[in-house]
């Protein structure tokens, strides 16, 4: 494993291993920091559109009246 990974599986295994209740601040005081909170929504949005198939841009802008 590369060393940039290791610290994020650190706190990944603390993380797992907190209680319920724990783990509920933990994520609620990250939600609760705005940068944080965009930097999530990014990654969901990127996870859930991961799979979607792409189009090409030209398509794209034919399809917007550029």
């Amino acid at each position: 494993m590369k060393t940039q990974g290791m610290t994020a599986e650190v706190f990944l295994t603390a993380f797992k291993t907190m209680q319920k209740r724990e783990q509920n601040i933990f994520l609620s005081k990250i939600v609760k920091d705005s940068r944080l909170r965009e930097d999530l929504i990014d990654i969901a949005i990127a996870e859930n559109r991961a799979k979607d198939k792409g189009r090409l841009f030209r398509e794209f802008l034919k399809d917007s009246g550029e």
